[in-house]
């Protein structure tokens, strides 16, 4: 099939995706549509997904930054987490404030390993509070799904309900004219902000619904059966705003946007502090917290916290100051020459026409400005340590 878009970013992209070992693929149940749509389909996460569509990835970016795109993101795992003590139980696996969250909120969550490596990044959802039945909806990547869902069950299926949801679909709606788009079919959406979400009847259909994304601009995030996930979906594209995108816009978009990719950019080698996660920590978790600890890893992680000096890398973002983009892999070398790291995702940003990169450094070479070389074929191309996000968020907050 003919490529779309510029080569070496969309090889990126490709390059960043996990390999597949099972014979057999699996499919969303929004399949058929990218196929009608002309998705360029790839394995990820053992399911085979839509890379890009004709328009190409360098043009999905850039309408998803000036309009709206949808992505189907159903490889993602859902699962609900309900009965008495559900929130205390989750609180006992994650270094955040689950039982203080208010219905309808949303919260930024890691699973860790008891030496307090980062199992994976998660969202989650309260549906219902601790006393009236403390129901709890989550989203978690869908290469780690089956382990986060093993690990859980291990650890507190014998506290509460966890509930898969292997039948449903996931859409994310993306962008600043999703707003629009999406109150045509779903009237009160738009009085949500930022992190908010719940139970709405979209183009007819009962979903789940978050004011939220991966791509660092205004959107939603829509989970639905996943027997009426191309009804919704064929509703979202009919809007004028609304154009198909794959995941090379998602990963372009979302480096823009500072955000992690699991298992590049953190992984159980990496605790929240040295993953620069710790925002994500509430102060009640923290040392002198209400709930202080009590964590896995609890230890390790709250002395990280009490003096970040001593942390053994950082993760940084990192701007070339020459037009080279510097992919995942890349070594990273000190004035001196000496090895100090590794780049762990890189593209040229479409937004900014320059190529930016994340990559784990010692805290020595973490402040804004500091120079550092990625080698690139023998190259030294000059970077320099800079604030994330690349690309000023576009939430919608109030």
């Amino acid at each position: 099939m003919m490529r779309h878009g510029p080569r070496p970013a969309l090889e990126s992209l490709l390059s960043n995706l996990p390999s597949s070992t099972k014979p057999a693929l699996k499919t969303t149940a929004l399949h058929a549509l990218h196929q009608e749509l002309g998705g360029r389909l790839v394995p990820y996460a053992g399911y085979e997904l839509p890379v890009q569509y004709p328009a190409g990835l360098m043009a999905e970016h850039r309408h998803t930054r000036a309009s709206a795109s949808l992505f189907d993101v159903s490889h993602m795992g859902q699962l609900f987490i309900s009965g008495a003590g559900a929130s205390l139980a989750l609180e006992s696996l994650m270094p955040v404030d689950v039982l203080d969250l208010g219905v309808g909120r949303q919260r930024y969550g890691m699973l860790l390993t008891d030496e307090g490596g980062i199992i994976d990044d998660l969202m989650f959802l309260r549906l219902s509070a601790p006393d009236k039945g403390d129901r709890i909806f989550m989203v978690v990547n869908g290469a780690c799904k089956v382990g986060d869902i093993a690990h859980m069950q291990a650890r507190i299926g014998s506290r509460c309900h966890i509930e898969p949801q292997a039948e449903r679909a996931l859409l994310a709606l993306q962008g600043p004219k999703a707003v629009a788009a999406l109150v045509r079919l779903a009237p009160g959406v738009e009085k949500l902000v930022f992190m908010t979400g719940g139970e709405f009847q979209v183009a007819g259909l009962n979903c789940i619904l978050t004011r939220s994304g991966y791509t660092g601009e205004d959107g939603y995030e829509i989970s639905v059966a996943a027997q009426d996930a191309q009804t919704l979906a064929r509703a979202l594209l009919a809007q004028p705003e609304v154009q198909p995108a794959g995941l090379g816009a998602r990963n372009s978009l979302r480096l823009e946007a500072g955000l992690c990719l699991y298992g590049n950019d953190m992984d159980t080698s990496a605790t929240p502090v040295e993953a620069s996660l710790a925002w994500a920590i509430q102060k009640v978790r923290r040392a002198g917290g209400a709930r202080a600890g009590g964590f896995p890893g609890a230890e390790r992680i709250l002395a990280q916290l009490a003096d970040p000096a001593a942390l053994p890398r950082k993760r940084v973002g990192l701007v070339a100051l020459e037009r080279i983009p510097v992919r995942e892999h890349t070594e990273l070398q000190d004035a001196s020459g000496q090895r100090v790291g590794e780049v762990t995702s890189g593209l040229l940003a479409p937004s900014l026409d320059q190529a930016v990169a994340m990559a784990y450094v010692p805290p020595a070479l973490s402040a804004v400005g500091t120079r550092i070389n990625a080698m690139v074929r023998g190259k030294a191309v000059p970077m320099e340590v800079a604030a994330m996000p690349f690309v000023a968020p576009r939430y919608f907050r109030s």
